[in-house]
């Protein structure tokens, strides 16, 4: 801070820098693409929304027969761009970039199936939570030495990677707001794949390649019926929200997914999304 009085001949050129600083710091927050309302000036702008998805994570992600991206998260994210009166684009950067943050403009928004822990909240937001799920120990229908959690240690066990799950089985996870996690593990051989690739291994039959997969029950259900060799074991191994990824940097544009997800929880949107993929509704507990 500076103390005293300015002579009079100073006045001028005084407040010729301050303006050039008012200059310098407008022209700096203009150009900041993190600036207040940027994504949904360019979503109205472009006439469409850019969401991001996982391709190997039925049935909320995945590449049908006819080769289209499909599943409950897809038909999240048309309901949201319907919303919103524009078109719906999908790109499918890995999970590793999405959850880093920093997209520069290049996304929107992630409807993605994430769970909004602590850790990941350091660098993007999560404006709505959508769907609640349990994780459970998926196994082979022949595996006759694994029923729970507490049978896993020293096993390999395949994780989605970058998941919750991995997180788990390395015994730091946490879901904020819950009490502290149980691990009656130790040694858990983690083997980070995509949930098909997953399945697959696990279907050779018990430790071939994999002991045990820890995945989300809606996962385990579709492996399930995909493999036809496969069986869920011992109680859930805990339940997760699943919420939306923003980048961060947007408030305003955090509120408006905020307020976009709350109509399609309000007007039946979500439920019937659900009820479709699920037989059930999986989004009535999701706060």
């Amino acid at each position: 801070m500076l103390i005293g009085r300015f002579p009079s001949d100073r006045k001028p050129a005084l407040k010729r820098v301050v303006s050039l600083v008012i200059m310098m710091v407008t022209a700096m927050l203009a150009a900041s693409p993190a600036e207040a309302g940027a994504t949904l000036d360019r979503v109205h702008a472009t006439g469409q929304v850019v969401d991001i998805l996982i391709t190997e994570y039925p049935p909320f992600g995945f590449i049908n027969p006819q080769n289209q991206m499909d599943g409950f998260d897809v038909d999240v994210a048309k309901a949201f761009a319907a919303k919103l009166g524009a078109k719906l684009k999908i790109e499918t950067p890995a999970w590793e970039t999405i959850i880093s943050g920093h997209w520069a403009g290049r996304w929107d928004v992630a409807i993605a199936s994430a769970t909004p822990t602590a850790e990941r909240a350091k660098m993007v937001n999560f404006p709505a939570r959508y769907y609640k799920m349990p994780a459970v120990l998926l196994v082979h229908q022949d595996e006759k030495t694994i029923k729970s959690a507490a049978d896993l240690s020293g096993k390999r066990v395949g994780v989605g990677n970058g998941s919750t799950y991995e997180a788990y089985l390395n015994q730091h996870f946490s879901i904020p707001g819950d009490k502290p996690m149980d691990y009656p593990f130790h040694d858990v051989v983690t083997m980070p794949g995509d949930e098909t690739i997953n399945a697959r291994d696990l279907a050779l039959g018990p430790g071939v390649r994999l002991n045990a997969v820890v995945t989300s029950l809606a996962t385990a259900r579709s492996s399930i019926n995909s493999t036809k060799r496969l069986k869920i074991v011992g109680e859930p191994l805990f339940t997760e929200s699943n919420a939306v990824i923003t980048d961060k940097g947007d408030p305003e544009w955090d509120a408006e997914v905020k307020r976009v997800f709350a109509e399609l929880k309000a007007d039946g949107t979500l439920t019937g999304i659900s009820q479709k993929w699920f037989g059930e509704d999986i989004t009535k507990d999701a706060e």
